[in-house]
């Protein structure tokens, strides 16, 4: 049933207001004033609005405004006893769906509660499908490790079981776990994620679980917790290993129950809710070094997943480059410019530290530099660049005989380099002197040197 709530300091006009919503199988709120409606709006989650321009305490329009921080997508119907045009501009340019006059006519109310309500279902359902596409575009690899991961998530994701992702950061953990919520039987819900390691204990217990008004010092109304929000969908417990010991113990009551407590609440509130974590670190040693609790372990560990590091599975990056660099064109309006032979040869022989997410960063800034029409590996970062260095020193034919005459070498190699780079450059000489970090003098020095004409 859809969610209304009333804002009004006219008793008489709330009252039948609800009566006319409740006929139609809504449920309804009410509050009186400007501090009584952002109270209520912090603390519960609504379908729908009416709200008065004109409250005791402050005005309806700067009430939508502030809620937009809170509830962007709710729709907001302002109430007006006078249908001046500059009050109906000012408050559709705030982000209201609409207004009403009164005295309302109850057939026109009804239909514009209808017609706003099914606004924010469309909404929600055009979102959830960019969701799902956008999981689809972005998790890319055909390799027999994340085969692997594939058959897997599509086994756990029709459960209700808790799910374990592990491995590095930046290997796609947030994008398997919306994966799976995608193909769960929540999916009509919502998917709310938090990093645990990103809070200090007092606040992750305050994000996770919500307070009540008054619970501490500046707590002027309650909050509802990602738990509660995340009803009905799921929640994705990120770097879960980064959690206190003290927060674990009240994470496990939490599975374990599925209630939870606000902060300064006494209320036990159920939830179901489908719980994914995910972490870097080997929670195994961090139990056998007291630093998790083995009680949460097992119980968020039941169907583990570990996403394989992206130097275990480089036949993807291919796909995964020419990926990136479509997204990067679609979103530039730019060409898809071609990997170069040499620039995807390096790209393959990096170990990427860093995973899918730093490929992903050096494709944008490859995408972003390039003007021609195939990305060059001077684009590269020098890091990947010293790999060419490298496996040349590697391919140095030492001890190939009884002696090794290195002037020799070094002057055949720095001749093939030269010719190289003028190909590259199209005997651009400008260019060339410019990658080499040559002089342009010693340029034309070097070519007449080796005869390159």
């Amino acid at each position: 049933m859809n969610r209304v709530l009333i804002i009004d300091d006219d008793l008489g006009l709330r009252e039948t207001l609800s009566i006319i919503l409740q006929q139609q199988q809504m449920v309804t709120s009410e509050a009186s004033s400007f501090q009584e409606g952002l109270a209520l709006l912090r603390g519960q989650a609504y379908d729908l609005v009416f709200c008065d321009i004109q409250l005791a305490d402050g005005n309806g329009v700067d009430l939508l405004k502030e809620s937009r921080q809170i509830c962007a997508d709710t729709p907001f119907v302002m109430i007006t006893a006078y249908a001046s045009p500059e009050t109906a501009i000012e408050a559709l340019k705030s982000g209201a769906y609409d207004y009403i006059t009164k005295p309302f006519d109850v057939e026109e109310l009804i239909s514009l509660a209808r017609r706003a309500l099914e606004r924010k279902r469309l909404r929600h359902e055009v979102s959830q499908l960019r969701s799902e596409l956008e999981t689809q575009r972005r998790i890319i690899g055909a390799s027999p490790r994340m085969i692997e991961v594939y058959k897997t998530i599509g086994m756990a994701a029709p459960t209700d079981s808790t799910i374990l992702l592990t491995g590095e950061s930046g290997t796609g953990k947030e994008l398997v776990a919306r994966a799976i919520h995608e193909a769960s039987r929540v999916r009509e819900g919502p998917f709310v994620s938090i990093n645990c390691g990103a809070f200090p204990e007092a606040l992750l217990e305050s994000e996770l679980f919500g307070y009540m008004k008054g619970a501490f010092t500046g707590a002027a109304s309650g909050k509802m917790g990602l738990f509660e929000s995340a009803h009905g969908g799921t929640i994705f417990l990120d770097e879960i290993g980064e959690m206190p010991l003290s927060m674990q113990v009240k994470l496990n009551r939490v599975l374990q129950e599925r209630q939870v407590r606000r902060l300064g609440g006494t209320q036990e509130i159920s939830i179901r809710v489908r719980c994914i974590a995910a972490t870097n670190r080997e929670l195994d040693q961090e139990v056998s070094a007291g630093r998790f609790r083995e009680d949460l372990y097992y119980r968020i560990a039941v169907l583990p997943i570990h996403l394989p590091p992206l130097r275990d599975r480089k036949e993807d990056i291919p796909l995964l480059a020419l990926h990136f660099l479509e997204r990067f064109a679609a979103r530039n309006e730019r060409r898809v410019p071609r990997i170069a032979p040499e620039t995807l040869h390096l790209l393959e022989q990096y170990n990427w530290p860093g995973n899918v997410r730093e490929l992903e960063n050096v494709m944008e800034r490859m995408s972003t530099l390039e003007t021609g029409e195939e990305i060059q590996p001077q684009l590269l970062p020098l890091k990947v660049q010293k790999l060419a260095a490298a496996e040349t020193v590697a391919a140095l034919p030492f001890w190939s005989g009884e002696s090794f005459d290195l002037d020799a070498y070094l002057r055949d190699l720095e001749k093939r380099i030269l010719m190289d780079t003028l190909k590259r450059f199209e005997w651009n000489r400008v260019k060339v002197a410019e990658f080499l970090k040559l002089s342009y003098r010693s340029l034309r020095h070097k070519l007449h040197t080796h005869d390159i004409r």
